[in-house]
């Protein structure tokens, strides 16, 4: 896949996202909304900083299971029940996000919802990816 991450002028500076991504491939991966499940299931991690790496950590090794890698992300919407609370740990999650997925930022989005599917999730993450 080729990504062009574009980032226009008059548009405010982006940090950790890209406001626009033209990917060029033949083959697109849907990847399904991710939480902090492990193998058995069960949520893990008390903070939303770790929940947040384990569900990226989940998104990506679906992403390694159907061929791609991280820089392979065109889109990420992220699900948080706080928003205000993903403001505040905002500099946890990049730094998680830099250490599993670097610096080749997707479009993404950031959206408040009263609650995911396993109530003790607090943030959940979909999105597609272009591959070669």
């Amino acid at each position: 896949m080729t990504a062009e991450r574009v980032n226009p002028p008059e548009l405010s500076p982006p940090a950790g996202f890209s406001h626009a991504v033209v990917a060029t491939g033949s083959r697109l991966v849907f990847l399904a909304g991710q939480t902090a499940l492990d193998p058995d299931g069960k949520v893990v991690g008390d903070t939303l900083p770790e929940q947040f790496t384990r569900a990226l950590t989940n998104l990506l090794a679906a992403l390694r299971a159907a061929g791609g890698t991280p820089a392979d992300l065109a889109r990420v919407t992220v699900y948080a029940t706080d928003v205000a609370a993903y403001r505040t740990h905002a500099r946890e999650i990049g730094a998680a996000w830099r250490e599993l997925a670097g610096r080749d930022y997707p479009a993404m989005a950031v959206v408040e919802v009263v609650r995911l599917w396993d109530e003790e999730a607090l943030v959940e993450l979909d999105g597609f990816a272009v591959l070669p």
